[in-house]
């Protein structure tokens, strides 16, 4: 009678369940990323001490030249999660400061009137987008950047030219500081902040944003289950829309002008966000809050190029991309494990 004898488990063979668990943890990239920001602020700390790198002022720095890009990319979030893109949100920011600028400037509507307008132009500019992609089974990329053509070519039909903006309760908005001790916040840094708290609310505490995520995870299981898969479709591209046009509104109050050029390819910066902030390309895993962790990230590369000096603002775009293939490689291995 033969036995069979088995070799007790070793920590090494232990080993490659957990880095399986570890890879399959969808909080890796989030805290990745946390830990990437906490790393890069230590060293500029140490590095900039003598420059003023310490003073408070220059994290909230990071919110306030960064809010709009935030915004922005909060609504990204919400149509990546889906299992979508959009390529039109530089655009949309840009016509939203056009269109402002001529509403205020041109036609002397007040700012109060003309935020509301702002906003529903892109929230129906979403709408749209959305509507098409789900009834005419387009697919999103071609339709966002369509989206994209449109809107560019919209800043320059209400004028070639630059709309500086001269209004004093634009200005008045612009100039307004929320004090925090010893540094202080704008309005557009508020704002922001306010969109990403609903955000997460949103995402992860209501019916909506478990459709979302459903819907990007596995999106015939979701039709399957009953969920209104074409309204959520919707939903996600309106509210990237209104994102887009807060943002460009922010933007306006940030730069106080309109220009047919402004934030041209800011739609790559906000994905470089989202995706750096641990959201998966193809959907149904990512967190809000990896999102502001990827734009604090992109937001703490400009500070520290610019406080190092002899570097072009060009780095910004390096390190962006090196970031970018990092993330993907990180995002590439969990799926792989999860498979």
């Amino acid at each position: 009678m033969s036995t069979t004898t088995q070799s007790p488990t070793t920590p090494e063979a232990r080993t490659p369940g957990r880095t399986a668990r570890l890879l399959g943890d969808r909080r890796l990239p989030v805290l990745v990323t946390a830990g990437l920001f906490l790393v890069m602020y230590v060293v500029g700390l140490s590095r900039y001490q003598n420059y003023g790198f310490a003073e408070p002022q220059v994290f909230m720095n990071l919110f306030i030249d960064n809010g709009y890009l935030l915004v922005a990319a909060v609504g990204a979030t919400f149509v990546i999660l889906s299992g979508g893109i959009d390529l039109s949100v530089g655009s949309v920011i840009g016509f939203t400061t056009m269109f402002t600028a001529w509403l205020v400037e041109r036609q002397g509507l007040p700012i109060v009137v003309v935020i509301p307008m702002a906003l529903a132009v892109g929230a129906f500019g979403g709408f749209l987008m959305g509507y098409v992609i789900h009834n005419f089974e387009i697919q999103p990329f071609i339709v966002t950047l369509a989206g994209l053509f449109l809107f560019r070519g919209l800043c320059l039909v209400i004028s070639k030219e630059s709309i500086s903006i001269g209004d004093a309760s634009v200005s008045s908005m612009a100039q307004t500081q929320v004090s925090l001790g010893g540094a202080f916040l704008s309005i557009g840094a508020v704002v922001a902040l306010v969109v990403l708290a609903v955000a997460i609310y949103v995402l992860h505490f209501t019916r909506f944003g478990r459709r979302v995520y459903a819907i990007g995870g596995n999106e015939q299981s979701a039709l399957l289950m009953g969920l209104p898969q074409g309204g959520t479709k919707i939903a996600v591209y309106t509210v990237s829309g209104f994102c887009s046009a807060l943002a460009g509104l922010l933007f306006t109050l940030y730069i106080q002008s309109g220009d047919p050029l402004h934030a041209t390819g800011m739609e790559l910066d906000a994905i470089a966000a989202v995706v750096i902030g641990g959201t998966l390309l193809t959907g149904g895993s990512g967190y809000v809050l990896g999102t502001l962790f990827g734009v604090l990230v992109l937001g703490l590369i400009k500070s520290i190029i610019q406080f190092e000096g002899t570097l072009s603002s060009w780095w910004t775009k390096i390190a962006t991309g090196v970031l970018l293939c990092v993330f993907i490689l990180v995002q590439r291995a969990m799926t792989s494990r999860r498979t």
